[in-house]
């Protein structure tokens, strides 16, 4: 199993917020450097074959324009595709949830010598689209907890280490490595959280509030 301090370390984590129109939106942002060439992360995060291997299953036309799911979770349009070349890559989709107003995903690659990878996902979305309520009970450790998982997954894929697989991830969660783990990353978010302007005692009760909802401990 891939050391969980050294994989939380690994993560840079970011929130912000930006007037877009008249708008707010925000702006959540996770970083990993792999140690895997470009082509290889790049076949790992867009292949149909290998995304179940640490994320979710997935189905659908996953070239522009078309529409994917992904099984149990959010499903959306491809909006942009573009395949490693000089030494970077990206693509960006919407994300739709259960029927909820979509937000947008978008993952980015660059390739470093000799065989590492940086990948950045950012996640954004209108303000206003997220409930106040939601919002002030969960923050952005809702959606920031399972970015940290997904991200825990393409590690261990990467490195081909099965010890964790999405067929086996629900239980791990609820073991002490996994629940460790979910507990640095509610605590992480809670931090970036504050550091964005939240009350500190509002962002760890949000974080905790998530951190119980994952991990079915409260």
């Amino acid at each position: 199993m891939t050391d969980i301090q050294a994989q939380f370390e690994a993560v840079d984590r970011g929130l912000d917020v930006e007037t877009r129109d008249g708008e707010d939106w925000r702006i959540q942002t996770l970083g990993q450097t792999y140690r895997a060439s470009l082509d290889d992360v790049w076949d790992a995060v867009t292949s149909a074959e290998r995304i179940p291997r640490w994320f979710l299953p997935i189905s659908g036309d996953l070239r522009v324009g078309g529409r994917y799911q992904l099984e149990g979770n959010a499903g959306g349009v491809v909006e942009a595709c573009e395949p490693p070349s000089g030494g970077v890559a990206s693509y960006r989709v919407t994300w739709e949830f259960m029927g909820g107003a979509p937000a947008w995903l978008t993952i980015r690659l660059t390739g470093q010598a000799p065989e590492w990878t940086r990948l950045d996902l950012i996640f954004e979305g209108r303000a206003a689209d997220v409930p106040a309520e939601v919002w002030d009970r969960f923050g952005p450790a809702a959606t920031g907890m399972g970015w940290d998982s997904g991200l825990l997954g393409l590690a261990l894929h990467l490195a081909g280490d099965a010890s964790v697989t999405p067929e086996t991830a629900q239980a791990w969660v609820q073991s002490d490595e996994g629940a460790r783990f979910m507990r640095h990353s509610a605590d992480a978010w809670a931090a970036v959280h504050v550091a964005s302007g939240a009350d500190p005692g509002a962002a760890r009760a949000a974080a905790d509030a998530t951190y119980a909802m994952y991990t079915a401990a409260g």
